[in-house]
């Protein structure tokens, strides 16, 4: 619809002239049209655009008996340049868009080196992944998430490192790395969390500066045992994930005790519970970072997954088979927004992983 905007504008401008006296003149707005055209049409449009202004104006001039070198050649010459002047700038901004398109670009390519997609299944584990910008702009962020299949089972983490821009991207890299390495290597989730409170102190130090005293990950680390009958979960700090059972009712699954954050040991040591959670046939956990916890809406409320999960999937079965994975982040990220009225305040990195129905 946007296109139509200059053609509007012609008309405006004939409506106003043909309305008002005839010592007024609708030229300026004439003027106006071709400029309109430069960001939504290409030169051709733009070019079209003008000529229909020239005959117009022309039009105008002879019905009100104003065409002469005073209000008429020299409006003409004028609309000439003004249109020559919009193909200029239509050209000035094809180029800007065509460097912000391949910055994005590479930008997406960036995202997928650093945070790639996991695997859409896993043995009989499937598995979906979705990452929300707070910044349309922006592609890669401080959020991550990470699936991997090890000789202990399929273990994964979701987690926010603090800080925004490049920094927070570097810390990504570093808390993934450490994390394939020591998800093959650790025999259970203790050892595989110490690891990475390891990995992160050396990082801190090598970065130094505010990071070191002051960087940290909430992280959520998970294992589902071979049979994928339980799943056990360390929580560093993070968001509880909330587990859907086959008929769509949320559970919690909260720390058994609190922890802190990943990269904080420098300050003191403490111990984090490894908790064991049933993961019955055809159960999905979703898991996700405060992007999604932390959405307000207009009042102030936070955004309650558990509570809105059910609702969504209750509707979506009323008007569909049940929803895979994929569908079930989406419907969440989409209910988000929603809540926030698409003012979406931080990323969201989102996992759902869902267990086969067992077949009679």
């Amino acid at each position: 619809m946007t296109q139509w905007i200059p053609a509007g504008v012609v008309v405006l401008a004939v409506v106003i002239d043909l309305s008002t006296p005839r010592n007024v003149s609708s030229a300026p707005l004439l003027m106006a049209a071709p400029v309109a055209a430069a960001p939504l049409l290409r030169p051709a449009g733009i070019v079209a655009v003008g000529v229909l202004a020239m005959i117009v104006h022309e039009l105008l001039a002879w019905v009100d008996g104003t065409f002469g070198w005073h209000q008429g050649l020299a409006n003409q010459i004028t609309l000439v340049a003004v249109t020559v002047l919009a193909v200029l700038i239509n050209r000035a901004l094809e180029g800007q868009n065509a460097r912000t398109r391949r910055a994005r670009q590479i930008a997406a390519v960036a995202q997928r080196a650093v945070l790639p997609t996991p695997p859409s299944r896993i043995g009989d584990l499937a598995i979906a992944a979705r990452y929300v910008p707070a910044e349309d702009e922006a592609v890669i962020g401080g959020d991550l998430y990470v699936v991997q299949e090890t000789p202990h089972g399929v273990r994964l983490m979701v987690g926010d490192v603090r800080g925004k821009g490049l920094g927070a991207v570097s810390a990504v890299s570093a808390d993934l790395g450490a994390f394939r390495y020591a998800a093959d290597e650790a025999e259970d989730l203790t050892s595989l969390v110490d690891s990475l409170e390891r990995a992160l102190l050396r990082e801190g130090v090598r970065r130094g500066g505010q990071e070191r005293d002051e960087g940290f990950t909430t992280a959520l680390i998970a294992q589902f045992d071979a049979d994928l009958a339980v799943v056990r979960l360390a929580n560093r700090g993070h968001p509880p994930p909330v587990l859907l059972d086959v008929r769509g009712t949320a559970t919690v699954l909260e720390p058994s005790e609190e922890a802190p954050p990943l990269g904080m040991g420098a300050l003191g040591t403490w111990s984090f519970p490894v908790d064991a959670f049933p993961f019955p046939p055809g159960a999905t956990l979703v898991c996700f970072t405060d992007g999604v916890t932390e959405a307000r809406d207009e009042s102030g409320a936070f955004y309650d997954a558990a509570v809105r999960l059910p609702l969504l999937l209750r509707r979506r079965a009323l008007t569909g088979d049940p929803a895979t994975p994929a569908q079930i982040l989406r419907l969440l990220t989409e209910d988000v927004s929603r809540h926030t009225g698409g003012r979406i305040q931080d990323d969201q990195a989102l996992l759902a992983l869902r267990r086969p129905v067992d077949r009679p």
